[in-house]
């Protein structure tokens, strides 16, 4: 089944779930289409070897009786575990009554003896941490498992691990992806993920409205340069340079260019500045004087504002100029910080492009649900924030949330989150909306540093993204996201 890009909570797929047998397909059918994809999955996959399924109370054990009852049809030597019974009358009590094979003890020993373990304990949408026996038995287990919607203790709608959660090789889910399959713990704890066509019709989603999706070309759509374009229908973009880290600024005005944008104006606090900028990409402009008499230049309409700036009032007040001027505004770095424990001196910002603890000292550490926590900065400040990191969340004030999951681990390295703000800064001269051009910029970035490879440095990147773009311009269907 193809990734498609919009996610649901647990809550959501419950509701899915519901309108699904409203309409008429009954819950038995779904879980029995749940369990043949899981075994079809663990068939083409692994050798039958002697199998120990591990059952919770609720559907998602019922699911795993279904994964029994087909893989002992098949010849596989299977035994069900038991953590307690269905409840009498459940669709997961009728399952359980049809398994005839092995019951075992759910217990470490058992576990021990197994060749292949299967995850049929909690689903997604468990309330209450992972712990005691089911804790005990699930942290025993050695030879590869395979999860049903999740690794039991897996939050799906935050990533995070409530209690304990195993690490799986495979995890089979239905539908839809949850945002825990993308987001890191959850995402690592998941191994390969198989999203399976169980009969629930796309039809129940509409009424669902979800709000959360897995970063995509389908979400955005790459600006064209026109045949009869010119530099100035590209967009113009200001970076603001500050005297001691220049290569801040350099490599921001990089990436814009790089993502299009037709123009570029680097302005310098003084000369000295000003002369170290000029020795570097000829293509750029270099401005200095009254910053206020560039900013009147409405053709620049596009301001980044932030890398290698000290955190403090003056760039405090540049944010609150270039905003009340109408510019559409990046802030990054140390305009974040100079916003420390004041997130409304960043209001009326285009984007924020915070890492994890530029967000903790403006907004307050988020927790567990960050993308709660990314929602309401948001909403706060009026801005489509990106949080950036493995998973980083880009979230619009209307509550639209892109999870991105094409960043590989060469990434982690200084001076990329400038890059990121640049990209950002020349998708938005463009004439991109701000949502869509922050999403664009987290997958283009990813891709670019996909075809760079391992020792990756910042300063590379804005040199990969035409081939990134070109292929994406050449190929628009093609989502090079690499799905999980």
């Amino acid at each position: 089944m193809d990734m498609p890009l919009d996610l649901l909570t647990p809550a959501e797929m419950a509701a899915a779930d519901a309108a699904a047998i409203a309409a008429g397909i009954p819950g038995l059918t779904l879980m029995q289409a749940a369990g043949r994809a899981v075994a079809r999955a663990i068939q083409r996959r692994f050798r039958p070897v002697r199998t120990l399924v591990l059952a919770g109370p609720g559907n998602n054990g019922g699911d795993g009786y279904v994964v029994a009852r087909l893989l002992d049809q098949a010849g596989w030597p299977v035994a069900v575990a038991a953590l307690a019974p269905p409840a009498p009358g459940s669709d997961a009590a009728a399952m359980a009554a049809r398994w005839r094979g092995p019951v075992v003890p759910f217990a470490v020993a058992e576990v021990a003896r197994a060749g292949l373990a299967v995850d049929a304990v909690f689903g997604a949408g468990l309330s209450r941490p992972v712990d005691g026996l089911a804790a005990e038995v699930l942290s025993a287990v050695r030879a590869p498992l395979v999860a049903v919607d999740v690794p039991s203790g897996l939050d799906g709608a935050t990533g995070s691990v409530r209690g304990f959660a195993p690490q799986a090789a495979l995890t089979v889910t239905f539908l839809r992806l949850k945002p825990g399959h993308l987001l890191f713990p959850g995402r690592a704890l998941c191994g390969e993920v198989v999203l399976a066509d169980i009969g629930l019709p796309a039809a129940v989603l509409p009424d669902i409205a979800p709000r959360a999706f897995r970063n995509g070309p389908a979400l955005w759509r790459l600006p064209v340069p026109q045949p009869t374009g010119h530099k100035y229908a590209r967009g113009h973009v200001a970076v603001v340079a500050g005297p001691a880290m220049t290569g801040a600024a350099r490599l921001a005005a990089a990436a814009a260019r790089r993502a299009g944008a037709g123009l570029l104006t680097l302005w310098a606090p003084d000369e000295p500045t000003a002369a170290v900028l000029r020795a570097g990409a000829p293509g750029v402009m270099v401005a200095t004087g009254p910053i206020a008499a560039l900013r009147e230049d409405a053709r620049i309409g596009v301001w980044v504002i932030g890398p290698g700036l000290p955190p403090d009032g003056a760039t405090r007040d540049l944010v609150r100029q270039s905003v009340a001027a109408g510019r559409q505004v990046v802030a990054d770095a140390g305009a974040l910080r100079a916003a420390t424990g004041d997130p409304a001196a960043l209001a009326g910002c285009a984007v924020l492009t915070p890492h994890a603890g530029e967000f903790a000292a403006v907004f307050g550490r988020p927790g567990e649900d960050r993308l709660a926590a990314a929602r309401e900065a948001a909403r706060a400040t009026g801005a489509v924030v990106v949080l950036k990191g493995p998973d980083s969340l880009v979230a619009a004030p209307d509550g639209r949330v892109a999870i991105n999951a094409n960043a590989p681990p060469w990434l982690a390295t200084g001076g990329t989150g400038d890059v990121l703000a640049g990209i950002v800064a020349g998708l938005l001269a463009q004439g991109m909306p701000r949502f869509e051009a922050a999403a664009c910029a987290c997958h283009l970035q990813g891709e670019a540093a996909r075809r760079a490879g391992p020792g990756l440095l910042a300063e590379d990147l804005p040199g990969h993204l035409p081939a990134t773009i070109s292929a994406m311009l050449l190929d628009p269907a093609r989502d090079l996201g690499h799905d999980p």
